[in-house]
């Protein structure tokens, strides 16, 4: 194995669901990022088929990889590890890139990383602003966990609350089909919500009272009952509005919890990771929200929201540096905590 370096070159590579994806970092320079998408693909089908995804990772892995490579400028002789999601996600989508990465790192004497998804994501933040640095507070929010997150160190998390159900891509995954709007549904909802307004009455979502955990269940039955009971009383209603209302009170309780959450851990930064916090509302009612209470947000690129190889890598280097490296016989978990 090569002298662990302060600024390692890390290829990341990223297969969990349906994006194939590759990046190159050095340091928490991003030298290149590529991805292959087969969501077109599962769209057809209104969502992620296993199998066709898996099959589509095959397809894509080594070019994904070869295009990272030579758009970074990079031989794969200079890469000092190669960083790979291991869990959580689909189990044979996850086999095809760690199976890849494992073979690649072999071959180069190099170490393997195996990198959390969920941590890849809450490091996405890190590429966007090289000088951020824990402790702050972290919102996490994507297809499948939302959950607020006192970041302490780069390895050590203290996850405050979440949602004891659905998670808030899910959310409005399903909420996007009661609308009628294509897969995947947060894109949808979010343009359609701009012709709305929130009028429509939604629940609460905390549970307890003072505490972090928040549910999706009942916001979800409340929108499909609205949308039911509407049509089958003959009254007018407006989709842009539902969404808009769906939207406010869906993502308005995440702004509040990590606020509140960087208030009571005394930290003055806020970030954020998922694929929901590509959503522009929400976006926006972050920086709004910490501009009021005097805090710092570091957003990570729209881009670097959903699932990448450079979120990966990001994750790989704080790994890196902590000497984490895994062993060849690394295997894929459909599920792994966030520690």
């Amino acid at each position: 194995m090569r002298n662990v370096k302060e600024n390692p070159i890390i290829l990341g590579i990223e297969s969990s669901c349906d994006e194939t994806a590759a990046a190159v970092i050095r340091g928490r320079v991003l030298l290149s990022d590529e991805i292959i998408s087969s969501a077109p693909v599962q769209a057809k089908y209104g969502g992620v088929v296993p199998e066709i995804a898996s099959r589509a990772h095959t397809d894509a892995v080594d070019e994904v990889v070869t295009r990272a490579l030579h758009s970074a400028g990079i031989r794969k002789e200079e890469l000092d590890a190669v960083a790979v999601t291991y869990g959580a996600g689909l189990l044979g989508a996850l086999l095809v890139g760690l199976s890849f990465a494992k073979g690649f790192a072999y071959g180069l004497n190099i170490p393997l990383i195996g990198v959390n998804h969920i941590r890849g994501h809450l490091a996405a933040a890190y590429l966007e602003d090289e000088t951020l640095e824990p402790p702050f507070m972290t919102l996490l929010a994507s297809g499948g966990h939302t959950a607020i997150i006192h970041t302490k160190s780069y390895t050590d998390f203290e996850v405050l609350g979440g949602t004891l159900d659905d998670a808030a891509g899910e959310a409005f995954d399903k909420i996007a089909r009661v609308l009628s709007l294509p897969y995947p549904g947060g894109p949808h909802v979010e343009a359609l919500a701009r012709e709305g307004r929130p009028v429509v009455p939604m629940p609460k979502m905390l549970k307890g009272l003072g505490g972090y955990d928040f549910s999706y269940s009942g916001l979800k039955t409340h929108v499909i009952n609205y949308v039911h009971n509407s049509e089958q009383r003959g009254e007018a209603w407006s989709r842009a509005d539902v969404a808009a209302s769906f939207q406010s009170a869906a993502l308005d309780i995440l702004v509040q919890k990590v606020v509140e959450g960087a208030r009571e851990r005394g930290v003055s930064t806020v970030t954020a990771g998922g694929g929901v916090v590509a959503n522009g509302y929400l976006r926006e009612r972050l920086q709004a929200a910490c501009n009021a209470a005097g805090l710092r947000l570091v957003l990570p690129a729209k881009k670097h929201c959903t699932d990448n190889g450079a979120m990966i890598a990001a994750e790989g280097l704080m790994q890196y540096r902590a000497g984490n490296f895994a062993p060849l016989t690394l295997n894929a978990a459909a599920s792994i905590p966030l520690r």
